[in-house]
């Protein structure tokens, strides 16, 4: 399957303490530097399920953009409507988790992505909806998902990414035409930011990742619930972004339990792992 992801492709710069996280003291633990950002990882986990991935994203600049470009070639994602931004544009996530693999907090320095305006997509969206399905994370600015919600003509998929930015898929409604899309990708506490957005637009599928608990799925007035798959958590850091590559991997209109199915094991996958992206979803075959 042919997939198009529009996001944040940045460092992920990854501390883990080596024991309950003190708020206010220096934390004996491990720090981990690797490529990531929402929409890059989705890619990568999609380019190790086996689909054709493009990635259109605007790379930060200085000494770290030319080499995430660079990982993306490597791993067989397409970058040819991607460009790098100037010098002195960043794209970062520091993250800080507890000994257990959860998160404690995180700060995102994405402003590298700002660049991506209505504009910018507009010069791309013949190749955007040249894919079989597209996914957008709200790393991009709410006119910039707007533009996409009105003028892709594919399944689009959208990721909320954080409490945070979830507000901007509900402005993008707001600004947008159309006020439809395939499907809405949220955690609990974004789920919480935009539990009335269904009076607010059409989403076919809304798919809610509950942690320890699982996956909800709403559909048709109807909710379903699948338990999280057992698993040694080590980082919840790119859980979420795999639970969306498997549930976009397993095709649109698939059953709703076959994409749960899907998602579920590559988010196993990940949480599994100290990466943000597992290799072992290479090897899924379900």
């Amino acid at each position: 399957m042919r997939i198009c992801v529009i996001g944040g492709a940045n460092v992920d710069i990854t501390a883990t303490s080596g024991r309950a996280f003190q708020f206010g003291d220096s934390n004996p633990g491990t720090v981990q530097v690797s490529w990531g950002g929402v929409g890059r990882n989705i890619a990568h986990n999609l380019a190790l399920l086996g689909d054709e991935v493009e990635l259109v994203t605007i790379f930060g600049g200085g000494l770290f953009g030319p080499v995430i470009a660079s990982s993306c070639r490597e791993l067989g994602i397409r970058i040819d409507h991607s460009e790098i931004a100037h010098e002195g544009t960043n794209s970062f996530f520091v993250s800080v988790n507890n000994a257990d693999g959860e998160l404690v907090g995180g700060v995102a320095d994405m402003n590298a992505t700002e660049g991506m305006s209505p504009e910018w997509l507009s010069k791309r969206l013949e190749a955007i909806n040249s894919a079989d399905a597209v996914v957008a994370d709200a790393n991009s600015s709410a006119e910039a998902l707007a533009f996409l919600i009105d003028h892709c003509t594919r399944p689009l998929y959208l990721d909320a990414v954080s409490v945070a930015k979830a507000g901007r898929i509900r402005e993008a409604v707001r600004l947008s035409e159309k006020k439809a899309f395939y499907a809405l990708k949220c955690n609990a506490l974004e789920s919480q930011e935009l539990a009335d957005l269904g009076e607010e637009a059409v989403i076919q599928r809304r798919y809610v990742s509950v942690g320890a608990e699982g996956l909800r799925v709403e559909e048709d007035g109807r909710e379903y619930a699948f338990p999280a798959l057992p698993c040694i958590v080590k980082s919840v850091t790119g859980g979420g972004d795999a639970l969306l590559a498997g549930i976009v991997h397993a095709g649109v209109g698939a059953p709703v339990t076959e994409t749960a199915r899907w998602g579920l094991e590559c988010a196993r996958c990940a949480v599994e792992s100290p990466d943000a992206v597992s290799d072992r979803i290479k090897d899924l075959r379900l």
